[in-house]
């Protein structure tokens, strides 16, 4: 009797190889990313899918187990972080905070600004409100986690308490560091968008596609992270398999661009350029890349001296001006004092983003601005320029 329960405590009741207990591991701690990024992420904050009651009551119990965390906070938390990013009031924010305060204090943070009620008042707005909701998740977070314990002591033995300590520790240091930290940090951006946020990978895999953020707050109501065609989104992949049957329904994914033939501009076209307006600055940054390193390769020849000076620029210049470095803006000053065509794509790129970032213009003036935008590129006699304005003429 004695060995059995010797036995017991070290091996469990299912008395795995340690390999067997790795992929467990992995294996659990990849449902609760699934869990964190579908359902409390894409659906909760978002609103981005709607998920059948089978799939919401599976998510909740299942985070109430591996993570403690209450879907209102979350989500409040969540959706502050979108309304305030990169200010002081952003919850997690490395550009106001610091990337070591996120990385290694990011779980910290989060519990900090689940005590505040405002924020949950103002930002937790429908989440789910059931008994089951306000008698067992929200009440016994850490009796969930304790149960998670017990679980993992029972099917493993002594080394379910490492399962259990990893699985912990997965949400913390993936979600709360990781993607809070280095997500607002370092990595690689489609989009210009208003924050810093960055794809740290383009393929998400391991964090359920929360790796491509970017993205995300470029489009943060899309129920797809992956944008680019060698991008991937492994929650995607689960939504559409859910989808499949009858689990989820998806509210909305990115906006495509839709390319007829090149045509005079009109209301149809303002409309999908201002839809896919983030995919149109992109392009016409590769566009001011593309001029910069032509004016680059010019000066290389002979005027060594100001090519040297010059080529840092080239890993900024195509950025807007309002995301410049103080010191930047006043090279970007003197670059476009020195060249005509350079200051002409300057100029033209605050008009273009001017066409949708002003509210108080009716639709037929941000019409004649964009008609206007479009007859001066093509009459600058820059080719670039002009080869852009017919596809703009091309958006449907």
């Amino acid at each position: 009797m004695f060995d059995t329960i010797l036995d017991w405590a070290a091996n469990g009741l299912a008395n795995w190889s340690w390999w067997e207990i790795v992929i467990y591991t992995l294996v659990v701690t990849h449902i609760t990313i699934a869990g964190v990024t579908i359902f409390l992420h894409r659906c909760m904050a978002h609103r981005s899918l709607d998920l059948h009651p089978i799939a919401q009551h599976f998510f909740r119990f299942w985070l109430w187990l591996t993570t403690g965390m209450v879907t209102r906070e979350w989500t409040a938390i969540h959706r502050k972080h979108h309304a305030k990013c990169e200010t002081e009031d952003d919850p997690h924010s490395p550009q106001t905070r610091g990337i070591r305060k996120v990385l290694l204090e990011g779980a910290e943070l989060y519990r900090e600004e689940a005590k505040n009620k405002e924020t949950v008042a103002k930002f937790g707005h429908g989440c789910p409100n059931d008994w089951v909701e306000r008698n067992v998740y929200s009440r016994f977070g850490w009796q969930g986690v304790g149960l998670m314990l017990i679980i993992n002591l029972a099917l493993f033995g002594v080394i379910g308490m490492t399962v259990w300590a990893v699985q912990m520790l997965w949400i913390p240091i993936h979600a709360a560091g990781i993607i809070n930290g280095l997500g607002h940090w370092w990595g690689y951006r489609n989009y210009d968008c208003e924050d810093a946020s960055t794809n740290v990978s383009p393929w998400g895999l391991i964090i359920g596609g929360e790796e491509l953020h970017n993205n995300h707050h470029t489009y943060p109501t899309s129920a797809k992270f992956s944008i680019k065609w060698y991008e991937f989104d492994v929650g995607w992949g689960y939504i559409r398999a859910m989808q499949a049957v009858g689990l989820a329904k998806v509210k909305k994914t990115p906006p495509k661009a839709r390319l007829v033939e090149a045509r005079p501009v009109d209301d149809n076209t303002l409309e999908a350029i201002i839809a896919n307006r983030y995919d149109v600055m992109a392009r016409y940054a590769k566009a001011v890349k593309s001029a910069f390193r032509q004016e680059l390769e010019q000066l290389k020849e002979g005027r060594g001296a100001e090519y040297r000076n010059l080529k840092p620029a080239s890993k900024w210049f195509h950025r807007d001006e309002a995301k410049l470095a103080a010191p930047q803006r006043q090279q970007l000053a003197s670059i476009v004092e020195q060249s005509k065509s350079l200051n002409t794509f300057v100029e033209m790129r605050r008009e273009l983003a001017a066409i949708w970032g002003r509210s108080n213009l009716t639709r037929e003036q941000l019409l004649q601005q964009l008609q206007a935008w479009c007859h001066r590129a093509e009459a600058s006699g820059i080719q670039a320029l002009h080869d852009f304005s017919l596809r703009l003429r091309r958006y449907a």
